[in-house]
C-alpha cells in the first residue's frame, strides 16, 4: 500500500468500539479453554455452535488452533463420539440458542457424559429469554391474552432463541416501517384486546426502537414495553452518531455478517458520506480512495473509527497504526496514544475506584476512567457461594477493587474487591485481638476440627472447641448462621484464631449478674423446664436456675411435675422467695387468676343452671363437675321429684346433666346443686308417703 500524498489526519477512535461484554465474556472462556487444553493430557475437541464472532479473521484464527464452527446436527453425529479420551465440548455464542435447542444439549450431556457445552449467551439475550418465558406463562391465562412483539431481524440468530421462549400470538418487525405497516392492514386486529408485551433485539437502532414505542403507545394504553437494546450497543450507536457528524471520513469496522456493525454503518453514513465498512486493515484501500486525501486545501482530514461488538482490539490497532505508517504527517492520533491522553495508566497492585456500569451473577463491570474496563469477578468479591451480585450491587453502585491483572489486548482490567478489603479488614482482626473487641461473622464452612467464619471478607478459623457446640456435637449446624466472636489468636501467614464460645460465656456471665442486680419477688419471668424431679421442677430463667415445688405448679393435685410441664416446656414463672447469697431461687406458677374456684366465683353464682358432667357417685349423692378443678354434690334428694332408693339407678358416671346451682359456701368452697329444682311442677310425680311406723300398744 503506497503512501497518500501529504495529507495530515486526525485519527479519532470511539471509547465503546470493539467486544461488547457479551462477545468479550465468551472469547475470554474459549481463550482459556484452549489454552487450558495446550497444557492437558487428554485433549478435549473443542467446537462451537455457529461461529462465536462474526469477523474472519478470528474465524480463521480459531480454525488454525483446531476449534471449528458446528451446526446442531453435526452436534448430534459428535455427541455418541466423546468419551474419556477424546471428551466434547461446544460453545454456546452470545447470541443464544432456542429452548429447544438448549433442552437437546442438556439431553446428549446427560446420554454422553464426556460431551458438554457452555453457555456463553450474553446476560442482555438472557433477559430477554426470560421476558419471553414470563409473558408465555401469561399467555395460558385467556383472561389477559397476552401478544409478544420483538423489534429485530427475524432470521438473525439472537431473534430465533428469543421467539422459541414465547408460545402464545407472536410476532416480530424488523423496523418501525413493517410495525405500523402491520397494524393499518389489521394483522395485529387483536392488539387493542390484549396486554402487548414488546422487546427489541439487543442491537437494533435506537431511532428505530423509539419510532416504535411510540407506535405501540398511541394505539394501546395498556401495553409492556422492556427497553433491551444493550446498553454498550447504546453507547457505541450514540458515539457514531456524534462522531460521524464531525467526521471526513468514517471508517466502520466489523464482519460483514454482523447486525450491529450493520447498524453503525447505517448510523454513520447518515451523517458523513465517505464511510466505509471493513473486516481488517487489508480493506484500507477503499479508504484511501477519496480524494480529500489528496486535496492540498484541506488542511487536515478528520478520521472517525468505530467498530462493532465482533471487532478484536488487535484488529482496530491494526487499523489506526496502517493508516499511521501510510501517512508523513506525525499528527496521526493512534489508537493507544488516543486512549492514552484520555485514561490513566494502571499498574497491578493500584487500588481503583469504579462506578458499577454491569450487573451479573458472574461478575461486575466498572467504569475505572482508564482506557481498560474494570471487570470484577464473583470469587474476588465474595467467598460466599450462595450470595448473589444481582442481589448486593446495581448500576451506579461505587466500588473499590485491586488490580490484578491489565489485559490491553482485550481491554480489560481485572481486580478484586476481596483484596482491598482483606487488607483493610485484616489490620481491623489485629486491632480487635488488642483491644478485645467483639467481632461478628457468617459461617460457611464447618471443617476438619472447628469452623469457618467470613467476618468482612477475612477467614477465621474457630476450634472445635471454641464454638460452643457439644463435644462431638454435629458443627454443620452453624454453617449459614451469623455469629459473634473474638480474635483468640494470630498467626503467621495472616490467619486468626477465634472464640464463639469466650463471647457466649461473658455474655453469659453478664446476663446472670444483671439477674441478680434486678432479682426481686414477685418479678415475673418467661422460663424453660430444664429438668424435672419427683417434687418439682427445675426453670431456665436466662442462665440462671430456680426451683418451682410441685405445690405450685397447678391447684390440681398430680402424683408428678410430669403430669403438667415437660423438659423444654416455656412457661410464666414469679419469684416467691430467693437468697442471692446461696444463689437459690424459690417460683411459684400457679397464680389466683387460675385459681378454679376464684374462676368458678368470679363466673358463677346461686341460681345460674350449667351443665355439668357426673365424676363420682356416693350414697347420699352425686358429685358433678362444674369447671376443671371445680365440683358440686346433687344430694340423693335434689335428683328427682320420685324418691330413688340408689343413686345409680339414675345416674352414671360421665353423664351430663343440665343443674341449678342452689348454694355456694365460698368458706368451705362447697357447691350444691341440684336437677331436681329445672323439673317442671306439671311434669312431678306424685312423691311416695313415708311409710308410718306401727304404734307401739298396735301389738
Amino acid at each position: 500500500m503506497a503512501v497518500v500524498g501529504k495529507s495530515r489526519i486526525a485519527v479519532s477512535v470511539a471509547k465503546n468500539s470493539g467486544f461488547c461484554f457479551g462477545v468479550e465474556r465468551a472469547a475470554q472462556k474459549l481463550e482459556q479453554t484452549i489454552k487450558q487444553n495446550e497444557s492437558s493430557e487428554v485433549k478435549i475437541r473443542i467446537y462451537t455452535l455457529g461461529h462465536l464472532i462474526h469477523n474472519q479473521t478470528y474465524i480463521e484464527r480459531l480454525e488454525g488452533l483446531g476449534v471449528y464452527s458446528v451446526d446442531t446436527e453435526e452436534i448430534e453425529r459428535l455427541a455418541p463420539t466423546a468419551s474419556a479420551l477424546a471428551p466434547v465440548k461446544v460453545f454456546i455464542r452470545a447470541h443464544g440458542i432456542p429452548a429447544w435447542t438448549e433442552k437437546r444439549l442438556e439431553y446428549l450431556h446427560k446420554e454422553y457424559p464426556w460431551f458438554d457445552y457452555f453457555d456463553c449467551t450474553c446476560p442482555f439475550v438472557k433477559k430477554i429469554h426470560k421476558i419471553a418465558e414470563n409473558a408465555s406463562v401469561s399467555a395460558s391465562d385467556k383472561t389477559k391474552k397476552p401478544l409478544f412483539i420483538l423489534i429485530g431481524t427475524e432470521t438473525h440468530p439472537e431473534v430465533v432463541g428469543i421467539m422459541s421462549y414465547f408460545t402464545g400470538e407472536k410476532y416480530v418487525f424488523e423496523s418501525a416501517e413493517a410495525f405500523e405497516a402491520a397494524i393499518e392492514n389489521d394483522i395485529l386486529s387483536s392488539i387493542c384486546e390484549s396486554s402487548p408485551i414488546m422487546a427489541a433485539q439487543t442491537t437494533l437502532k435506537l431511532s428505530e426502537w423509539e419510532k416504535c414505542q411510540k407506535l405501540l403507545k398511541s394505539i394501546c394504553t395498556n401495553s409492556i414495553i422492556f427497553d433491551t437494546i444493550c446498553s454498550v450497543t447504546e453507547k457505541r450507536q450514540t458515539e457514531a452518531d456524534a462522531l460521524s457528524r464531525h467526521s471526513d471520513v468514517m471508517i466502520v469496522i466489523g464482519g460483514k455478517e454482523s447486525s450491529n456493525t450493520a447498524k453503525l454503518y447505517s448510523i454513520c453514513r447518515r451523517h458523513c458520506e465517505r464511510t466505509v465498512w471493513i473486516e481488517s486493515a487489508d480493506e484500507l484501500e477503499n479508504v484511501f480512495q477519496f480524494n480529500i486525501f489528496r486535496d492540498n486545501a484541506v488542511a487536515c482530514v478528520n478520521v472517525g473509527i468505530v467498530a462493532g461488538a465482533s471487532t478484536p482490539s488487535d484488529i482496530i490497532q491494526e487499523v489506526v497504526k496502517t493508516m499511521s505508517e501510510n501517512f508523513e504527517s506525525h499528527e496521526v492520533e493512534n489508537f493507544e496514544e488516543l486512549l492514552d491522553s484520555s485514561f490513566k495508566t494502571l499498574n497491578i497492585g493500584d487500588i481503583v475506584v469504579g462506578t458499577v456500569t454491569l450487573v451479573t451473577d458472574a461478575e461486575l463491570q466498572l467504569d475505572i476512567k482508564a482506557k481498560n474496563t474494570g471487570v470484577i469477578p464473583a470469587d474476588q468479591i465474595t467467598d460466599d457461594p450462595s450470595a448473589k451480585l444481582t442481589e448486593m450491587y446495581k448500576v451506579g453502585d461505587t466500588v473499590e477493587g485491586f488490580v490484578t491483572r491489565v489485559s490491553d489486548v482485550d481491554g480489560f482490567a481485572y481486580l478484586s474487591k476481596k483484596r482491598v478489603d482483606s487488607d483493610r479488614n485484616w489490620q481491623n482482626i489485629v486491632l480487635a485481638k488488642d483491644n478485645g473487641a467483639v467481632l461478628e461473622g457468617k459461617v460457611i464452612e464447618a471443617v476438619k476440627g472447628g469452623v469457618v467464619v467470613l467476618s468482612n471478607s477475612v477467614k477465621v478459623f474457630i476450634p472445635a472447641s471454641q464454638t460452643g457446640v457439644q463435644r462431638d456435637g454435629d458443627l454443620s449446624v452453624l454453617v449459614g448462621s451469623n455469629v459473634k466472636f473474638k480474635i483468640i489468636d494470630i498467626k503467621p501467614g495472616k490467619k486468626a484464631v477465634g472464640s464463639i464460645k469466650t463471647v457466649l460465656s461473658e455474655e453469659r456471665k453478664a446476663r446472670v449478674e444483671d439477674f441478680w442486680n434486678n432479682i426481686e419477688v414477685g418479678k415475673v419471668y418467661d422460663g424453660v423446664v430444664k429438668n424435672l424431679t419427683s417434687y418439682g421442677a427445675f426453670v431456665d430463667l436466662g442462665g440462671v436456675d430456680g426451683l418451682i415445688l410441685l405445690s405450685e405448679l397447678t391447684w390440681k393435685r398430680v402424683p408428678s411435675p410430669a403430669d403438667v410441664v415437660s423438659v423444654g416446656d416455656h412457661i410464666s414463672v414469679y419469684v416467691k422467695s430467693f437468697d442471692a447469697e446461696k444463689k437459690k431461687i424459690v417460683l411459684g406458677h400457679k397464680t389466683e387468676e387460675t385459681n378454679p374456684w376464684y374462676i368458678f366465683t368470679t363466673n358463677y353464682a346461686v341460681g345460674d343452671v350449667v351443665k355439668a358432667k357426673i365424676v363420682n357417685i356416693v350414697p347420699f349423692g352425686a358429685f358433678a363437675e362444674i369447671i376443671d378443678g371445680v365440683d358440686g354434690l346433687i344430694h340423693i334428694s335434689e335428683i328427682s321429684n320420685k324418691r330413688i332408693a340408689k343413686v345409680d339407678d339414675v345416674l352414671t358416671v360421665g353423664d351430663e346433666v343440665d343443674v341449678e346451682i342452689i348454694d355456694i359456701d365460698s368458706e368451705k368452697k362447697k357447691v350444691s346443686l341440684s336437677m331436681k329444682a329445672l323439673i317442671p311442677n306439671e311434669d312431678a310425680a306424685e312423691e311416695v308417703a313415708p311409710v308410718e311406723e306401727a304404734p307401739a300398744d298396735a301389738e
